[in-house]
């Protein structure tokens, strides 16, 4: 064994029936190279036989002209034996049209011209000793990768399931009967198709939460969710969001932006408070959705999307159609199917379970332990009307987490504000709800008894038979009498 040898260099066979050729090539390489000399194609597969049982041979370097086997002929058996070997063959001027021949059915990565160059010769040897070892680096990852595909393919799926149980209807709070019902049937029926859907209601009461329950009910589960409030900014700046722009389309543009509606390409763009847009954004938008394209600021070339939009917004579309504020047009491409959501209020039955929920996740956020709230507490909770819907009660109960002490939350945790609704301020407020209406005493009379009702269920948590004893009816009455005044959805 060489010195070479010692320092685990490279392993090369020289397959070539001069000695003097093979001398001459062995001090050239040994430096860089451990060199194995044959002076024949059979005894040049004899030590590849012996070798490659610990693949140490990576390259082999042959003359064209040999007795009996040419080079070609002999490279063709290394590539069918030993596909891993890089071949290289060395020929004169007149060899070159067999060699030409030859190369494909023999995979010959490189031939050299004789008379040789030394350093040449060399740096071709060291370029061919990279590629073994690149074309090792490759199947050992490419083995990696096919072990891991399974692995990684079920992570995916574990990840898209806990979306779809966390994101999808699973994900969406609600006590049996809430009116949250029938939205819940009507996004299980829609979701499976590429409609467009506006999502209407209060502010802070979950229409984000609809909408990305759509997506992850939808066959686009596994792409992009997207969300932008078109009320938070100016057109321009929506423009560009939306679209994205190039470098150069207007001062402080120094790079290329891709906008939301590409970064949404297959997935779902979720548009908030769309009611804010100006007319001539607008037009814009109904552009998008009617061709499925748009131009990036700047460009002159269209880009190509598929997105499904979902939009929201707490204002009466309908009315600002008529005024001539929202395009007709835009609306109707927009609300193909319309969900209302109903406010917090007017769903008391939900609000127990909304708050536990919301504090376990308040508790993590924080890093507290906390297990529950007092009966108080809760009570008190159930009594506030909640203006601010769910977004109002969540910063509610992610204070009272904050200032806890205690493992369970007390009614003085509570704000003031919800602290001070208290049963002798009901009548002042009752009053001048009926002296804002206008009617007859029938009218006045029905509007206060409905506030009653909402009040009364409040108070019990959505206890109907409680209610109906409180207020001295059935609790069929009582349905009866949620149902007319759309307290609770008819059966």
């Amino acid at each position: 064994m060489t010195s070479a040898s010692l320092r685990r260099l490279p392993a090369l066979l020289v397959v070539d029936d001069e000695v003097r050729s093979q001398e001459a090539l062995r001090r050239t390489l040994e430096e860089d190279f451990e060199v194995f000399c044959a002076s024949s194609a059979l005894e040049g597969m004899e030590i590849l036989e012996k070798e490659q049982s610990t693949a140490a041979i990576r390259i082999v370097l042959c003359d064209q002209r040999m007795p009996g086997t040419t080079g070609v002929e002999f490279l063709k058996d290394v590539r069918h034996r030993w596909p891993d070997v890089v071949r290289i063959i060395l020929s004169g001027y007149t060899d070159a049209e067999d060699i030409i021949t030859g190369v494909n059915e023999a995979g010959i990565w490189q031939y050299l011209l004789k008379p040789w160059q030394p350093e040449q010769l060399l740096l071709t040897l060291q370029r061919a000793a990279e590629v073994w070892r690149l074309q090792q680096e490759n199947q050992r990852l490419s083995l990696d990768l096919r072990t891991a595909e399974p692995v990684l393919k079920r992570r995916v799926e574990t990840k898209q399931e806990k979306a779809k149980t966390n994101f999808g209807l699973a994900g969406l709070i609600r006590a049996p009967g809430s009116p949250l019902d029938a939205v819940c049937a009507l996004v299980r029926r829609v979701a499976p198709y590429d409609l467009s859907v506006m999502v209407t209601g209060e502010s802070g009461s979950g229409k984000e939460m609809f909408a990305r329950a759509i997506h992850y009910e939808s066959r686009r589960a596994d792409k992009a969710f997207i969300t932008e409030n078109c009320g938070a900014l100016p057109d321009s700046l929506l423009e560009s969001e939306l679209f994205g722009y190039k470098r150069g389309a207007f001062t402080g543009a120094v790079e290329d932006r891709i906008g939301l509606f590409q970064q949404a390409d297959g997935g779902t763009l979720f548009l908030d408070e769309i009611g804010e847009t100006s007319p001539a954004f607008q037009v814009k938008l109904l552009r998008v959705l009617q061709e499925g394209e748009f131009r990036p600021l700047g460009s002159n070339r269209p880009v190509n999307v598929d997105v499904r939009v979902i939009a929201a917004t707490n204002r009466d579309l309908e009315e600002d159609v008529r005024t001539g504020r929202f395009r007709e047009d835009l609306f109707y491409r927009l609300a193909t199917i319309s969900l209302h959501v109903a406010p917090l209020r007017e769903r008391p039955m939900d609000l127990p379970l909304l708050a536990r929920r919301l504090l376990e996740t308040s508790a993590r956020s924080l890093d507290k332990v906390v297990d529950g709230f007092s009966e108080k507490a809760l009570a008190g909770l159930a009594a506030y009307h909640w203006p601010g819907n769910v977004r109002e009660l969540q910063n509610e109960i992610l204070r009272m987490v904050a200032l806890a002490d205690a493992p369970k939350l007390g009614a003085d945790l509570l704000s003031p504000r919800i602290l001070g609704v208290r049963a002798e301020a009901v009548p002042a407020a009752r009053k001048d709800d009926v002296d804002g209406l206008s009617g007859g005493l029938r009218e006045r009379m029905e509007r206060l008894e409905q506030q009653v009702l909402q009040e009364s269920m409040q108070r019990h948590r959505g206890n109907k038979s409680r209610a109906a004893r409180e207020l001295g009816l059935s609790r069929v009455g009582l349905r009866a009498k949620l149902v007319r005044y759309g307290l609770e959805p008819a059966e």
